[in-house]
């Protein structure tokens, strides 16, 4: 069943609006009100920039085929695993966080009811979600089965707005003693704003759903998925703007990364802690899904290597046992190269990209080694917020702003070059087309930057 526009922007919102959500007030810190407003803004329109050229390369592709993987076969087939493992490597590691975060929660809500220690343990309540929640979820093979489910996290973000807006402009005794200073321009004393500008970019990180959206809709021309794209990222704005700035107005620089830790106990804020439970719980299969087909491009991507090769070594044992004459040599390499040269063209056609589809047993045995790993890691690991900020700083900004761009850059008016198209680009597709640079070189500076403060300036979200 197609997908309309509206399934489309719940999922691409619900992608983005995960557990970072609880730690963008804390994003405000070290820039102040002010420049943390100007760098949410700047991080979600370079955001939207990147789903745009998404929207604009995929139809590049065959029809419902777009995907990173036949994306990077038109430019360089050998760079398609680089850019799946950096894919699946991000997908997996927020994926470990959301499940974290579950076993952190739960127990704090159950202990409002419970005081049984079985209810209380972590890694009990981490295997019940897993096992009767998550894992069903994540077998599902299509993004738009979960419209449902991104409804109810939505609503759950909703919720965790109201809450922060609540008790920003109705705040209790308790929550005015925790107030520090708030400051409305850079404030002084802090660390560098570099420590939390990971936070603003990870927070509109929906890019590596956004193939799976497009071909899923029932109109995926680029005019109609175009605002799939702009109407996602303005709710995000508009929720991060929202509880950012009041999250930060409430608690100035006394705000930590999980603002909802701050909040008294009451019945408003295990309704909150409910909520956000749910929110990362329907948002695990949002990385799953990208990771697995990832996984399976990586495995596609070796087992073709490991033909291409036995095809060669068969090529040269059959020519030294049948014939040593000079001549037949000369002419099998000739036409090996001119094997090689046709198949280099097709893999470089722009109307040609190759098509891995994944079903069958693969489909689960993938799924369920990315739910085992993730549990494993889960149970075994409880503080990963370094980890994933050196995942986060390379893995998001690269699926955000660095594929997009190059993919961009180097695919629109390719039709021209080739020959298949006399028409000038349009003024629209020029800008996409030096926005795509723009943004290859913004994604490097973050990279740099963010990854240089999460090393050595110990950020962390």
């Amino acid at each position: 069943m197609a997908a309309s526009k509206k399934s489309g922007v719940l999922t691409l919102l619900h992608t983005a609006c995960g557990a970072g959500i609880l730690a963008m007030p804390y994003g405000f810190r070290p820039f102040g009100w002010f420049p943390g407003i100007v760098i949410l803004t700047l991080c979600g329109m370079c955001s939207t920039i990147g789903l745009l050229l998404q929207a604009r390369v995929a139809q590049y592709t065959s029809d419902k085929n777009a995907s990173f993987f036949s994306l990077a076969q038109l430019i360089n087939p050998n760079l398609s695993v680089m850019f799946d493992l950096a894919i699946a490597i991000k997908c997996f590691g927020v994926g470990v966080s959301y499940i974290i975060v579950v076993g952190d929660l739960i127990p704090l809500i159950l202990f409002v009811f419970t005081r049984n220690s079985l209810l209380l343990d972590r890694n009990f309540n981490i295997t019940i979600i897993m096992i009767f929640v998550i894992a069903p979820l994540s077998f599902m093979k299509r993004l738009n089965s979960l419209r449902y489910a991104s409804m109810v996290a939505m609503s759950s973000v909703a919720y965790l707005c109201v809450l922060v807006l609540f008790h920003y402009l109705f705040p209790s005794e308790e929550i005015k003693s925790l107030k520090g200073n708030v400051s409305y321009g850079f404030p002084t004393g802090e660390p560098s704003p570099l420590t939390t500008l990971p936070i603003f970019i990870f927070a509109y990180t929906c890019h590596h759903n956004m193939f799976s959206v497009i071909n899923e809709q029932k109109n995926n021309t680029f005019k109609n998925v175009k605002y799939v794209a702009m109407i996602s990222m303005l709710f995000a704005y508009i929720l991060y703007f929202l509880i950012g700035s009041a999250g930060y107005l409430t608690f100035g620089d006394n705000i930590v990364g999980n603002i909802i830790t701050l909040y008294p106990l009451s019945l408003s804020s295990t309704i909150g802690r409910i909520a956000i439970v749910l929110l990362v719980t329907f948002a695990f299969p949002l990385q799953c899904h990208p990771a697995r087909a990832s996984i399976h491009h990586i495995i596609h991507y070796c087992e073709q290597m490991r033909k291409d090769r036995d095809i060669i070594s068969s090529n040269d044992d059959s020519s030294n046992n049948t014939t040593t004459d000079v001549e037949s040599q000369q002419l099998a390499i000739t036409e090996q190269e001119t094997l090689l040269a046709e198949q280099f063209v097709v893999e470089e056609s722009v109307n040609e990209p190759q098509e891995v589809p994944l079903t069958g047993k693969r489909f689960i045995i993938i799924t369920a080694c990315v739910l085992i790993a993730s549990y494993l890691v889960a149970i075994l690991v409880r503080e990963l917020a370094r980890v994933l900020s050196v995942v986060g700083a390379t893995g998001s900004t690269s699926i955000s702003f660095i594929l997009p761009g190059t993919f961009g850059y180097k695919l629109i008016g390719s039709e021209n070059s080739n020959g298949d198209s006399t028409e000038p680009l349009s003024k629209f597709d020029k800008f996409l087309k030096y926005a795509a640079l723009g943004l290859v070189i913004w994604g490097i500076f973050v990279v740099v930057t963010s990854l240089s403060a999460t090393l050595f300036l110990g950020a962390s979200h």
